[in-house]
């Protein structure tokens, strides 16, 4: 492999093209600079995220007493809709592609995305799909009504009688969504494919990436299966076909197979990278090598082959057959086999390591502190005896939000801290963020534990009233929501204030390893001035082996001795 360099004057910093602005109005421009991408990604996805969450807000006060005093039922209908909807399509999908979108090329040595303008584009699909989702509350009849799922025969009901309705405009939006994540998941991996630095080879590869590798392959595989199912509830909806319509001979259970062939899976589109993140922020503040680090890059692709086939575990209560019942249940179980890898992985890693308590170390810590917890319930929901009991219960919100709040939101949250000082230069205010933790971890436990066993008495999911008897663990997970709604603020006033004013990061302030850690902080955008030449894996904390062959001129990384 040869040293491929480009002299100074070559490197436009802060330019996505000649022209381009140089400041914060790059981000509103149609960029082709990953970087600038990333970011727009992830603070888009973040407002979502603040919508999504405040409909969250008047859905636990809602359910704070047991009669539906507050809104509408419809108006209930279409908040736990959108709600669902925003943060699973516009919240996390997004934020993940984000952080992705900024570290992959960073990490594996390349100048930018494979196909730069495909990526823009992608982006810019997202808040157009969102806003035609929540343009929904403007047309008659309101947004659509029948959850995140959209099951048909009631998905496909329409008393006003309008082509264009709720339910019409949530189908398009999720359309535009899942494009912008095909051509997004063809752009990852042909950039991991084919543009890793001279000498990075599979093995060497930070464990983040090939999360993100086995989370696109999932894309690819997966969500056609969605896409045509929801293209096929559209005709329903528009022109009367019958693909679903049990009246006219179809079959509603169908799309149910449709949607969980992909949406069973996305859990791990979205919580595999999260695993990436625990794998790179681990290390780094523990000062020890990722243990076991082969096996858990392999593991996450095994998980993308597992996956494809649980999604019938979902179903057990859809006159699913016996025999097909037993399949998925052992199928479901072995999920569980890499995923206890991981963690076992994580946890020798800081076994005896010199931990550094810092927000994105607790952060991480706390996401798989849940991500245990959440994988024991799931064993529960995987076994068929149990699933039917509980099945449409609380039981299954609570381990729902442990799996996306619990371990998938607390892991965003350790890798914007941890890569904070690399997109902008500046270190955040560590008291702030361990208060964000702090209320985050209590929040989560508040508003999430309450719900198991209000499933296991009994309680269904989806209702605005409910019986007096399930009201004291209801007023819990209400006040405990209501923490975790004034848990963002901290997280919203350090980032803005740190990123304006906050003391300058310098380029590694975590002194991590990791190609991202050898440029400067922000990066240019072309990433290094001289293409980096990999000799050693990125874990090498207190081996005293040099990362790259041209370390000399790319940065340095202080390595303290380990015991």
């Amino acid at each position: 492999m040869t040293n491929i360099s480009i002299s100074p004057d070559e490197i436009t910093r802060g330019q996505p093209y000649p022209g381009a602005p140089d400041n914060w109005k790059r981000f509103f421009t149609f960029s082709t600079d990953h970087k600038v991408i990333g970011i727009q990604y992830i603070v888009t996805a973040f407002f979502f995220f603040l919508v999504g969450g405040a409909m969250a807000m008047v859905i636990r006060s809602e359910l704070l007493t047991p009669e539906a005093d507050l809104v509408d039922r419809t108006v209930y209908n279409a908040l736990f809709t959108l709600h669902g909807s925003l943060m699973i399509f516009f919240w996390t999908f997004p934020v993940l592609v984000g952080l992705a979108n900024y570290l992959v090329p960073l990490m594996i040595g390349a100048r930018d995305m494979a196909f730069p303008r495909l990526n823009a584009i992608s982006f810019w699909m997202i808040p157009v799909a969102a806003t035609l989702m929540l343009a929904s509350f403007l047309v008659p009849g309101g947004p659509a009504q029948s959850g995140w799922w959209s099951y048909p025969p009631q998905s496909i009901q329409n008393p006003t009688g309008n082509i264009i309705n709720g339910q019409v405009l949530w189908i398009l939006s999720v359309a535009i969504n899942g494009v912008s994540s095909i051509m997004g998941g063809v752009n990852f991996v042909t950039t991991i494919f084919r543009m890793r630095a001279p000498g990075m080879t599979w093995f060497r590869m930070p464990a983040f990436c090939w999360a993100v590798l086995a989370a696109q392959l999932i894309q690819l595989y997966g969500l056609p299966a969605l896409t045509g199912g929801a293209i096929m509830l559209l005709l329903d909806i528009t022109i009367g076909t019958s693909f679903f319509r049990p009246e006219n001979g179809g079959n509603p259970v169908v799309y149910q197979h449709f949607f969980w062939f992909y949406s069973h899976p996305a859990v791990y589109v979205m919580v595999l990278p999260v695993f990436g993140m625990f794998s790179e922020v681990l290390p780094v503040h523990a000062r020890k090598p990722l243990f076991g680090y082969r096996v858990i890059a392999v593991s996450s692709v095994v998980i993308t082959v597992i996956s494809g086939c649980v999604w019938v575990h979902h179903m057990f209560a859809s006159a699913t057959p016996p025999w097909m019942r037993m399949f998925f249940m052992v199928t479901t179980m072995l999920v569980a086999v890499p995923s206890g890898i991981k963690v076992f992985g994580w946890v020798a890693t800081i076994w005896g390591g010199k931990i550094r308590f810092t927000t994105p170390m607790l952060f991480a810590l706390g996401g798989i502190s849940n991500w245990v917890f959440a994988g024991i319930t799931g064993i529960f929901l995987g076994s068929v005896p149990i699933d039917l009991h509980v099945h449409n219960t609380y039981f299954v919100v609570g381990h729902f939000h442990y799996v996306l709040y619990g371990t998938i939101v607390m892991g965003i949250y350790a890798g914007i801290y941890h890569w904070f000082p690399k997109m902008t230069g500046r270190m955040y205010y560590e008291g702030l963020g361990k208060l964000h933790f702090a209320l985050t971890y209590i929040g989560v436990q508040a508003i999430f534990l309450p719900m198991h066993p209000l499933g296991l008495q009994g309680m269904p999911r989806r209702v605005a009233s409910y019986d007096p008897e399930f009201i004291y663990w209801n007023v819990i997970a209400s006040l405990g929501g209501f923490l975790l709604g004034v848990s963002v603020l901290p997280f919203i006033l350090n980032i803005v204030s740190s990123w304006i004013r906050g003391p300058k990061a310098g380029n590694n302030p975590w002194r991590a390893y990791g190609l991202e850690w050898l440029t400067t902080s922000p990066p240019p955008v072309e990433n290094f001035e001289e293409i980096p030449v990999v000799v050693s894996g990125p874990y090498g904390y207190g081996k005293n082996q040099p990362l790259v062959a041209n370390q000399a001129r790319l940065g340095t990384i202080e390595e303290p001795a380990t015991s």
